[in-house]
């Protein structure tokens, strides 16, 4: 019986786990009194599983082709139509919003964006646990198909290392050619389903411990590991843990900066110590020097100013600067609690510039942040120093050999045109959201948080804080679509476009 379960297409037990998932926050809300709220996700979750059911026992009979793009095409549908199904039970327990703003707010979730169209205190505490679960999922969803969908097809990160062309398989995975590619989704999700439950568990006991109220600690426990962003209380900073819970969030948000932190079952680099890792040392660089770089920014102004220096102010703006940089270069987007301390002890406004450009950049390969990915970041920073050398010494040779001459070549060659696709894509989505009405800057915002799956751009980077609720419905349809693409990224799509999945 479970044999036969798991061996139905990889959209249909998407769908099975999203039903299923609703009796949790249908449990929730009934230990809380709310029978409404409990109805209506008990009763969305099991119409889902009836519907599973029928469409499985529909499809029992017939002989499916297996192979990498049905499940790159089951993984995109998993992205835009399954926030169909799980904004049902939102949309009926909300009752004062349209549908497309339920379906707007679960594409945000659980493509882990995190921007929200409602005000903390118009949803419930059931609703909130559904948008960090749903977002929890999509973090989940991400790791598994980094793996299991896209390493094997050199896409998502794996083409700046791979030999062959993206969406095509090299000799390195030449064992998955053989291998039942629903089988390997099933046997990565065992491997990785304990790691990430298990990290989340004990986020959530350490921020309780910390703190911070139980369903507020859960919530953002999710948000980090899934790079979310979702918090029923407006943010990190609004929390009870103070600095001791951001601590604790940014030791956990590592984890979003190299795969090395909690696998090695992928090629992303033939380094096994996390302390040769490029990523993760190009991240942890970005760390420190962004926010040494506005501490003294901050520092020079309070000295211009000729007042009293604070250390206690020092380090709490200090450490503002660190945990807010380390939030956005994870694509997270938590603020800190002392983050206001550091404009009010200067006086000065951090532009948002920073933001923008520390949530492009983005975290590790086959990790659950977004953006252009440091992989690619460093493979292009190889290029342009092996370029200058030639600028000086034009007859020189390179010293580099094997894994880093190809990530320096091929890999740059490759990383360069996803850069190009991501600005092109950049600029077409700005170029939309001004034609709906958007000032310049609001468009630009838009466009990099749908584009780098960091929702909670639209309220820090801009002067004034951008309201999705009041944009056209177009213009909401136009986020989801940025969204999804910056979640599955242009060469996915590109590939899926141009593969034999259609002539089938």
């Amino acid at each position: 019986m479970t044999e036969r379960i798991l061996s139905q297409p990889l959209f249909l037990l998407l769908m099975g786990i999203g039903s299923f998932s609703m009796f949790l926050p249908a449990i929730h809300a009934g230990l809380l009194g709310s029978h409404f709220e409990a109805r209506s996700f008990f009763y969305a979750g099991t119409l889902g599983l009836l519907l599973v059911v029928m469409v499985g026992l529909a499809m029992s009979s017939r002989t499916r082709r297996r192979g990498e793009m049905g499940n790159l095409l089951a993984l995109f549908a998993g992205f835009s139509l399954l926030p169909l199904m799980l904004a049902l039970p939102f949309h009926e327990a909300l009752r004062t919003t349209s549908y497309l703003n339920a379906y707007v707010e679960m594409v945000s979730s659980l493509t882990t964006t995190g921007a929200t169209l409602f005000d903390p205190e118009r949803l419930s505490p059931t609703l909130h646990l559904w948008r960090a679960l749903v977002g929890w999922m999509g973090g989940l969803l991400m790791w598994v198909s980094a793996a299991a969908i896209l390493a094997p097809l050199n896409l998502g990160g794996f083409e700046v290392t791979a030999t062959a062309a993206p969406g095509q398989s090299d000799l390195l995975h030449g064992r998955f050619e053989r291998a039942d590619p629903q089988r390997r989704i099933l046997r990565v999700t065992a491997q990785l389903f304990p790691v990430y439950a298990g990290l989340t568990l004990a986020l959530w006991i350490m921020l309780v411990v910390s703190g911070d109220h139980a369903l507020v600690a859960l919530c953002h426990a999710m948000s980090v590991m899934a790079t979310s962003g979702i918090s029923p209380i407006g943010g990190v900073q609004n929390g009870t843990s103070a600095i001791t819970g951001e601590a604790v969030m940014g030791l956990f948000m590592l984890f979003a900066l190299s795969r090395l932190t909690f696998s090695t079952d992928t090629l992303n680099t033939n380094r096994r110590s996390i302390r040769q890792d490029p990523e993760f040392r190009l991240g942890l660089m970005l760390v420190v020097a962004v926010p040494l770089l506005l501490f003294l920014r901050h520092w020079l102004a309070t000295y211009s100013s000729e007042e009293e220096s604070n250390l206690v102010l020092a380090l709490r703006a200090l450490w503002g600067g660190v945990f807010t940089t380390l939030s956005f270069l994870t694509t997270t987007g938590f603020e800190s609690v002392h983050w206001e301390t550091a404009r009010d002890w200067s006086g000065l406004n951090t532009p948002g510039l920073i933001f923008l450009g520390l949530a492009m950049i983005g975290g590790g390969v086959a990790t659950t942040a977004g953006g252009v990915k440091l992989l690619r970041v460093w493979a292009l920073y190889l290029n342009g120093l092996r370029e200058m050398e030639r600028l000086v010494h034009p007859s020189s040779v390179g010293r580099s050999v094997g894994h880093s001459r190809r990530v320096r070549k091929q890999g740059a060659y490759i990383a360069w045109i996803f850069f190009m696709l991501f600005a092109l894509s950049l600029t077409a989505l700005a170029m939309v959201f001004a034609g709906f009405g958007s000032s310049f800057e609001n468009a630009i915002v838009l466009a990099v948080a749908a584009l780098s799956t960091t929702g909670p751009l639209i309220s820090i980077a801009p002067e004034t804080e951008i309201v999705l609720a009041d944009l056209a419905p177009a213009a909401k349809l136009v986020f989801c679509g940025g969204m999804i693409l910056g979640r599955l990224e242009m060469l996915a799509i590109i590939a899926l476009l141009s593969s034999d999945v259609w002539r089938r």
